[in-house]
């Protein structure tokens, strides 16, 4: 029997008069590594809010752990990156372990000392993460690589069951490509925590994920990236004059 993390059932959003989604739906099962492309304007990270509760739906209905969203209160359960990470203040004075240790206060409130094990849950989310050897590190002083890892641990303390990821490489270089890759592949694979990213890079993505959701003219289009890929599904998101290129990470 299949089990549902994410069901989008007739979603439908507008920013004022301008419908972006219209009917959509869409199911993500427990154990997916799903990536979400479009054209820019295409509403991707609209659906991203949506589907953690940052945005309310028109029409339709969103159930986030068998729960509707505008229900659910599970949120350390979740995992989400936004884009805003990248804008992260340089000068901001915490150190790598403060940052992760900031997602345990969502449980006990901000004057609730950390306990042992909360010590242990950041040191263990700082190693899958490789970045324990940074924990005294202020927050502002890494690279950009760095930081993302730093907000994953963050995510990752509280044991979430589903991580979503806006965009994470931009802006990253190809070593910490292939190394946000790898983590992807261990939280995926040996942790079983599902997975949804939205990239622009088609290529690339294509051959890292099980399934990708395409975004075009308030439509999604599904498609199992362990078939071949579907050149015509592309064209209609893109326009005809797209090329794809493959290159391997």
């Amino acid at each position: 029997m299949d089990k549902y993390i994410v069901k989008v059932d007739n979603l439908s959003f507008s920013y004022d008069s301008n419908k972006v989604l219209e009917n959509v739906s869409f199911s993500i099962q427990e154990g997916d590594f799903v990536g979400i492309i479009g054209p820019n304007g295409s509403a991707k990270s609209t659906l991203l809010k949506l589907m953690v509760g940052l945005l309310k739906p028109d029409e339709g209905s969103i159930k986030l752990l068998g729960k509707p969203i505008e229900k659910f209160n599970d949120y350390k359960s979740i995992g989400y990156i936004s884009q805003n990470v990248r804008d992260f203040n340089q000068m901001f004075p915490a150190t790598v372990e403060e940052v992760v240790a900031a997602n345990l206060y969502l449980n006990r409130g901000l004057f609730n000392k950390l306990k042992k094990e909360d010590n242990m849950k950041i040191d263990k989310a700082l190693q899958i993460v490789e970045m324990e050897e940074f924990k005294k590190r202020k927050i502002g002083n890494l690279s950009g690589g760095q930081k993302q890892r730093v907000f994953i641990a963050r995510a990752l303390v509280n044991n979430p069951k589903i991580l979503f990821m806006d965009e994470p490489l931009v802006g990253m270089d190809l070593d910490s490509q292939n190394k946000f890759y790898n983590l992807m592949d261990i939280l995926n694979k040996d942790y079983n925590i599902t997975l949804v990213m939205i990239s622009h890079d088609i290529g690339v993505i294509s051959k890292k994920v099980n399934r990708i959701l395409c975004l075009s003219k308030g439509k999604v289009y599904g498609h199992n990236s362990n078939q071949s890929i579907c050149i015509d599904m592309f064209k209609d998101v893109y326009g005809e004059n797209m090329n794809i290129l493959f290159h391997n990470h």
